[in-house]
């Protein structure tokens, strides 16, 4: 390598590490579960997001809501450590999500995304952490835990082409918790479901967040179940992405889905985005 490209790489270096630094040296010591403080990424001369802000404390649920394109997704990419580049702050657990911060956060997807050939204790099994051996008896009684959390008994080694659409999603449910945690994140996982289903699945949710006392961000479209869902509801508007505002779900737990107060809150969010 030439000395200019030397330089070049030991100046990259230094920014690298004088920006690892100045996290180290900024990140407050009782950091909520989750904190996202002025985000933003830029994509070029596109920006994504812009200063955004973000809270969810520990056992918390929380839900991000907002119109396509604006930044839900990149959101969550941040969050799972797949960009590393933005502006701001984004910590679990007081760790920031480019020094492992992202280590501590579970995902499940729009799409359950099984392998066709596992059953479900296999599937559920892919989401235990690497150094966990799953054939230790310890680690099958974890998995058949979960199994039984999501309320797939009797299905343990079914495949999933033998499983609804519901069903499967339960399993996504259940891998993304086998990693056990600080954040769960869910991207839309309801979406592909017909109506009766999504309400059955919200609920299924809800026990188990109930149950495990688990921290959940969740991304929807679906102003319903964002307000049936949550504790607060961080409304993305605009290109790029900001808050808009945040929405204080008061209805008492369990829900009714025609309480007042839902009605109230899902009518807040429908105007903060303009609809």
């Amino acid at each position: 390598m030439s000395s200019t490209g030397e330089e070049t790489a030991e100046a990259n270096a230094a920014a690298d590490d004088s920006a690892k630094s100045t996290r180290d040296s900024e990140a407050p010591t009782d950091d909520p579960a989750l904190a996202v403080r002025g985000l933003t990424k830029r994509y070029g001369d596109t920006v994504a997001l812009d200063e955004v802000d973000l809270a969810v404390d520990d056992g918390e649920f929380v839900a991000v809501v907002g119109p396509s394109g604006c930044g839900k997704s990149t959101l969550l990419r941040v969050l799972t450590g797949l960009e590393v580049r933005f502006e701001g702050r984004a910590a679990v657990d007081g760790v920031d999500v480019r020094d492992g911060g992202s280590d501590a956060v579970g995902m499940v997807f729009q799409e359950p995304r099984l392998l066709a050939w596992a059953d479900v204790r296999e599937n559920v099994a892919v989401g235990l952490p690497s150094d966990v051996d799953r054939d230790d008896p310890a680690a099958r009684e974890r998995v058949d835990d979960l199994i039984e959390t999501v309320g797939l008994d009797g299905f343990a080694e079914s495949r999933p082409g033998e499983l609804s659409g519901g069903m499967a999603q339960r399993v996504s449910l259940a891998r993304g918790l086998a990693y056990e945690p600080e954040v769960l994140l869910l991207d839309e996982p309801f979406s592909a479901l017909d109506q009766l289903t999504k309400y059955e699945q919200q609920d299924n949710l809800l026990d188990v967040w109930r149950e495990r006392g688990a921290t959940v961000a969740l991304v929807t479209h679906d102003v319903e179940e964002a307000a049936y869902l949550a504790d607060r509801v961080v409304v993305l508007g605009g290109q790029p992405g900001t808050v808009e505002t945040v929405v204080d779900v008061e209805a008492d737990r369990p829900r009714d889905r025609t309480d007042e107060a839902l009605l109230a809150a899902r009518r807040e969010i429908t105007d903060a985005l303009g609809l």
